[in-house]
This record gives structure tokens, sequence and C-alpha cells, in this order.
């Protein structure tokens, strides 16, 4: 048997792709909290803003500012909306990188101890074939 796992090559690839895979999650994490954070900042920072109209001027203003203000809001939640999309696509590569990197583990593992059983009956053949020996060699002693 190889001493040497055969798929470990695989396996390190795997590793590598599910490394990748938890980076992208990561960075799609932060995204996604960040578009959240301006959004809610935004929303309370517009609700703080109670300006009261002096003139038909300053209505007209305070009109205008109410429809950027919601245009704004209105791209903030896009982003956000993008931006959790992303997280959700994020995690499943993750987990589909995790799902192949796990079933390479497994069977390195079984590989792993099935080598150390070989090796485990390698060492007692060798024990018992020097048992026998001496047990052969001390009855030919006896007999002589």
């Amino acid at each position: 048997m190889n001493r040497q796992f055969p798929l470990a090559g695989l396996l390190r690839l795997r590793k590598m792709q599910e490394d990748q895979a938890a980076a992208g999650m990561s960075r799609a994490a932060s995204r996604s909290r960040a578009a959240g954070e301006r959004r809610t900042a935004a929303r309370a920072e517009l609700g703080e803003s109670g300006a009261a109209a002096a003139s038909s001027a300053s209505l007209l203003a305070i009109a205008a500012a109410r429809a950027s203000s919601q245009s704004m809001l209105a791209d903030l939640d896009a982003l956000a909306t993008v931006a959790d999309e992303q997280l959700a696509e994020a995690r499943a590569e993750y987990t589909q990188a995790r799902r192949s990197a796990v079933g390479l583990e497994k069977l390195e593992g079984r590989h792993h101890a099935e080598r150390a059983a070989a090796d485990l009956l390698a060492e007692q053949g060798v024990l018992d074939e020097i048992a026998s020996t001496a047990w052969h060699r001390n009855a030919g002693e006896a007999s002589a």
C-alpha cells in the first residue's frame, strides 16, 4: 500500500478552493453588512430632518430633497439586496467547496487508518518471526 495518500494533490486543491470560497464569503458578508449599515444610517439621518417650510420656495426645496432622498434610499435598498444575494451565492459556493473537501478528507483518514493497520500487521509478523526463531533455537538447544 502506498505510504502517501494517492489523492493528496486533489485534496490540497480542494482545500485551496475551500479557502478561496471562505475568503469570498467573508468579503461578501462584509459588503452586505456595510450596505445594511449605510442604509440604516441614511434612514436614521433622514428621519431626523424635520425642516419646517417658511415659504413656498422652502417648501419646494423640502419636496425636492425628499424626492432625492427617496431615490437615494431606493438605490441603497437595491445595493443591499444585491449584496445579500452575493452573500447567499458565496455561502453556496463555500458549502459546495467544503462538501468536496470533506469527502476527500474522509478518504484520507481511511487511507491512514488502513496504512497504520498494515504497519501494525507487518510489525506483528516480524515479532512473531523473532519469537518463532528464538523458540526453535531454544528447543534445538534443549534436545541437544
